[in-house]
């Protein structure tokens, strides 16, 4: 069985508060950016852990939400533009006493970053990797990002972007991420509790969070947070519970007998049945992925949100940390000198 992602990191002398997280630098985004309300739910909950500070560290790339680490009384790198996933791994797979966690945007994680991204999930390192989709690029200045919709006018599609975007979720259960879940910003309470979650997770943990930007792509997700179309719009996953949605809860989730694609019907007597439960820990993430593609690309109407898929598999840090155990007993430990002149070395000669 899988130990619990935090029972290596050492825990704090003292409970510790939302104020000691909070470091000294004064918060530069917009006014009115979603990332104002991330990070004020990282601060509240993890005090909720009760780790240590300086056991907790945050790695970004490059964009508007990966000024993260500043903001964050705890060890923090503000790395290179896509690489976060690559430069996490290399730290939680030589220090397992951290709890190591990777702040980036949907440009840095899904285009340059892309196969990094997708690395650090199959592998299951033990990352959680909070991906800030605004669906557009923020910093400089609002160009089309990977998950911009098709036809999106921006300052670098004038005429609207051809291509067929990204859909996070989707791309994360098919790299066999173990742990996978959206989430929006204006929505506290579901936000902090996800975050929970992917935090007791052990192995990479990939939280999608709907982020506004406020400058660039104001409304976005307006679909999805005003109350009066969110009830229609909004399907909320909860494990073990019927997948329902819209007024007291009066449509669901069903499979459709002969294409056994997912659809959302009235629920009636007749069909009560037939609605899905949900089971995030199912081994086979068929579901998960037809769950992951059920929300209108466009209009985004009936998007899921919550925890998607959460299975057990072999952490990666700690399969890593066994093989060099192994090898020790079995060959000693190894010379790096020796290695660097073995026999496989060339003198090169010149007249």
């Amino acid at each position: 069985m899988p130990v619990e992602a935090l029972s290596l990191v050492p825990k704090a002398e003292v409970p510790l508060s939302v104020r000691d997280f909070k470091s000294g630098q004064d918060v530069r985004w917009c006014p009115g950016c979603g990332d104002y309300a991330v990070l004020a739910a990282v601060q509240g909950f993890l005090p909720e852990l009760g780790l240590a500070r300086e056991n907790i560290v945050f790695v970004s790339g490059i964009g508007c939400s990966s000024r993260f680490p500043y903001y964050m009384n705890t060890y923090g790198m503000h790395s290179i533009h896509g690489r976060a996933p690559a430069i996490a791994t290399g730290l939680a797979t030589s220090r397992r006493d951290l709890s190591v966690w990777v702040v980036t945007g949907d440009g840095d994680a899904l285009s340059i970053g892309g196969n990094h991204l997708i690395h650090a999930l199959r592998r299951n390192v033990n990352l959680k990797i909070l991906l800030f989709n605004n669906r557009i690029y923020g910093l400089t200045k609002g160009q089309y990002s990977p998950t911009s919709e098709v036809g999106k006018v921006t300052k670098s599609t004038p005429m609207g972007s051809l291509d067929a975007p990204f859909n996070p979720v989707s791309l994360a259960i098919g790299a066999e991420a173990s742990f996978v879940a959206r989430t929006i910003d204006s929505d506290r309470a579901h936000l902090t509790d996800v975050l929970r979650q992917a935090a007791a997770h052990p192995g990479t943990a990939l939280v999608e969070i709907y982020q506004n930007c406020n400058i660039f792509n104001d409304g976005a997700f307006d679909a999805l947070k005003d109350r009066g179309r969110a009830e229609e719009a909004v399907i909320r996953l909860e494990h073990g519970r019927q997948i329902r949605c819209g007024a007291d809860r009066s449509q669901g989730v069903v499979r459709d007998a002969s294409t056994g694609e997912l659809k959302v019907v009235a629920v009636t007597p007749e069909n009560e049945a037939r609605v899905l439960v949900h089971d995030a820990h199912h081994t086979n993430p068929t579901t998960a992925f037809a769950l992951s593609r059920l929300a209108d690309p466009d209009t985004l109407h009936r998007t899921p949100v919550g925890v998607f898929r959460s299975v057990d598999r072999p952490v990666y840090d700690a399969l890593m940390s066994d093989q060099l155990e192994t090898a020790v007993e079995q060959h000693g430990k190894g010379d790096l000198a020796t290695l660097l002149t073995g026999n496989d070395t060339w003198t090169v000669e010149t007249s």
